[in-house]
């Protein structure tokens, strides 16, 4: 029998923009939602939000009791361009009724390419590129450690402290945080190293002091002649949004280029205007060998890419690269929808707009209370640190406090960091500026109140 299910609701900016809580959450029908996936879906599937999603737009989820949620996670960073963007919606419309797969290995289809060929002209460089498209971020960075070995004839390959790359066997050697990554899901991938980050906060360095130490650690322990790639994220993102001090990777990418190594930038979740930049590499003057591309990419749909040098992309073999799904034609068709919405409607400008609200109100309650020991990020990814005032020790009950706090009253927030201690704001960037002041009113009314 199939079950019930909820009478639809329209999504999209057509959506009322406003927070609105009709019962407790969890509400009645989202708990009888809620109790189904408890006894379907393995309990490893976790979630943030008690709630059941019927439809989002613009700034705000709904859920099957009527609530309407402020968004200040986008999905983690997916639904950049808004979620149910009308031109998205419109060309996956469009796409769906023509074909919904044919597998691009078999017999090629234009959107792949389209997709591809806008790829190559917004990553940072003016080099002659080339782009293979996956459908997770973890597929783009596992494709990349493979160009990468396979163009160098190398194995080993390096990450940093507080990196997040993924769920797979060799992401979750690249990733950093054992639980709830990792954690008895070794032994894992082999030759991947771990260097220590430009941390300002903690570390007190400069960037080209922090890129020292690292390129010291790697020199001595693996050497460079045994190095494919070194991986990083610009900015990082489930690591806590830590924003390394100026100097740093550019002082890694030119030891890189020196050496032969491939210079790696993991951008799925600063990718696609977030930082008010199309790309967080050309906030640091960084062109990277490689970049790795996701979550903002499609307005929703699975996509994921490798970018990078011609000449690296083409090392591997024919058939080497690719996937049943790898850019499905239905997810290439909102790709291109999305990528001519950041540029037609100037997102990288709203991001740095969106993040000048959330710094100034975000530095304000810093100043006012020393429980938030650091507020960083650019453009709409943004993030405050909760510590101990007295000590400086991060403070991860404060922070799952404050977020539970910030839920309850209707406004969607999420954490991260190494030691759980950050709260990270990732507003769709079609939210108005009233919804989001309301919902940094929010999080000052929550901080007050734990």
């Amino acid at each position: 029998m199939t079950p019930a299910v909820a009478a639809p609701v329209l999504g999209g900016p057509a959506l009322p923009q406003r927070r609105s809580l009709v019962t407790a959450l969890p509400g009645p029908r989202s708990q009888e939602i809620l109790d189904r996936k408890a006894a379907a879906v393995a309990s490893g599937v976790g979630h943030t939000v008690p709630i059941a999603a019927v439809a989002a737009g613009g700034g705000v989820v709904v859920d099957a009791d009527g609530n309407s949620l402020i968004d200040l996670g986008s999905g983690i960073a997916v639904t950049t361009v808004g979620n149910a963007h009308p031109a998205v919606v419109a060309a996956v419309q469009e796409q769906v009724a023509r074909f919904t797969h044919t597998c691009f290995m078999i017999s090629p289809y234009e959107e792949y390419i389209a997709v591809a060929e806008a790829l190559n002209r917004l990553t940072p460089g003016d080099h002659a590129k080339k782009s293979a498209l996956f459908n997770s971020g973890a597929e783009a960075v596992e494709n990349a450690v493979k160009i990468a070995r396979k163009a160098t004839g190398r194995q080993a390959v390096v990450a940093f402290d507080h990196a997040y790359h993924g769920r797979t066997n060799l992401t979750m050697a690249l990733t950093a945080k054992s639980m709830p990554y990792k954690s008895g899901f070794g032994p894992f991938a082999s030759e991947v190293y771990r260097a220590p980050l430009s941390y300002p906060y903690r570390d007190g360095l400069t960037g080209s002091d922090a890129a020292a130490r690292a390129i010291s650690l790697i020199e001595k322990q693996i050497g460079a002649d045994n190095l494919a790639a070194v991986l990083i994220e610009p900015i990082q993102g489930e690591g806590g949004f830590i924003v390394p001090a100026d100097g740093f990777l550019p002082g890694l990418a030119d030891w890189c280029r020196e050496n032969g190594v491939v210079f790696i930038a993991d951008e799925v979740q600063t990718g696609f205007a977030r930082t008010g930049a199309m790309f967080a590499s050309e906030l640091f003057g960084v062109v990277p060998d490689l970049i790795t591309t996701a979550k903002g990419i499609a307005g929703g749909l699975p996509l994921a890419a490798v970018t990078g040098r011609a000449d690296l992309m083409d090392a591997a073999h024919t058939g080497g690269l690719g996937g049943t799904y790898g850019g499905n034609p239905l997810a290439c068709a909102a790709a291109l929808a999305a990528i001519e919405a950041y540029e037609s409607e100037d997102l990288p400008a709203r991001a740095r707009a969106l993040g000048d609200i959330l710094g100034e109100r975000l530095r304000a309650l810093a100043a006012a209370d020393p429980r938030i020991g650091d507020v960083r990020g650019r453009g709409a990814m943004i993030a405050a640190e909760f510590v101990d005032p007295a000590t400086g020790a991060p403070d991860a009950a404060l922070t799952s406090a404050v977020a539970k706090a910030c839920l309850a009253e209707g406004v969607i927030v999420l954490t991260c960091g190494t030691y759980g201690n950050v709260i990270r704001f990732l507003p769709p960037l079609a939210i108005d500026d009233d919804l989001l002041r309301e919902g940094l009113e929010v999080v000052a009314s929550a901080l007050a109140g734990v």
